[in-house]
């Protein structure tokens, strides 16, 4: 990657793929300058010497082993390399990318297909995992609350005998509003957060 691929006003990076440069519109791809990613272009950009062209200087030769100098920095920040190095990086970044963008997007982004990336590449995840559990607990709650709503309306009539203030509810008798006056838009039963009110002041 040179400098002339990185659009710092569109927020773009033209990435160049010799792997796929034989199907039709497979030599390059557009890919979003990434927030994550841009402090550490502008500072590998500052501290470049005028005229430099790629944005990597080291490691360019056709010999350079990638792979021993990443599980040296993998071993010098404390952690335990991962099988596949290279292939897991994309893995987790294509799974991150799906939970914010549609999947043609992302492997539009990528660069590779959409059967290879639900295939090889999504991950199912602990956070995925947590997020569930916490939903479910949610939704827990939201289902017994909904319940204790009539039960505590059931124990309020038990306890009196009836409403206390007649006027609260809709009167049928006599004189009272037609059917399409007492239902207005909202129909003719109270709603819930009235019901909890007139439980927690009962």
């Amino acid at each position: 990657m040179t400098w002339a691929d990185v659009n710092w006003e569109q927020g773009r990076i033209l990435v160049h793929s010799p792997k796929t440069e034989h199907h039709e519109g497979g030599e390059s791809r557009l890919v979003p300058l990434f927030p994550e990613l841009l402090p550490y272009l502008h500072e590998v950009f500052d501290e470049a010497e005028p005229g430099t062209e790629h944005v990597i200087t080291r490691y360019r030769q056709p010999n350079s082993n990638l792979r021993t100098q990443l599980k040296r920095i993998i071993h010098k920040a404390g952690l335990k390399p991962w099988p596949r190095l290279f292939q897991n990086l994309r893995s987790t970044r294509e799974t991150e990318l799906t939970e914010t963008f549609p999947l043609h997007v992302v492997t539009a982004w990528i660069g590779n297909s959409q059967l290879v990336a639900r295939k090889h590449y999504l991950q199912v995840t602990d956070e995925h995992f947590a997020r569930a559990a916490q939903n479910a607990a949610h939704e827990a709650q939201k289902e017994a609350q909904q319940a204790s709503v009539p039960s505590c309306m059931g124990a309020h009539e038990n306890r009196t005998g009836g409403p206390e203030n007649a006027e609260s509810f809709i009167s049928v008798g006599a004189g009272g509003l037609s059917e399409n006056e007492r239902m207005g838009d909202e129909g003719i039963e109270p709603s819930t957060a009235a019901l909890r009110v007139r439980c927690s002041t009962n």
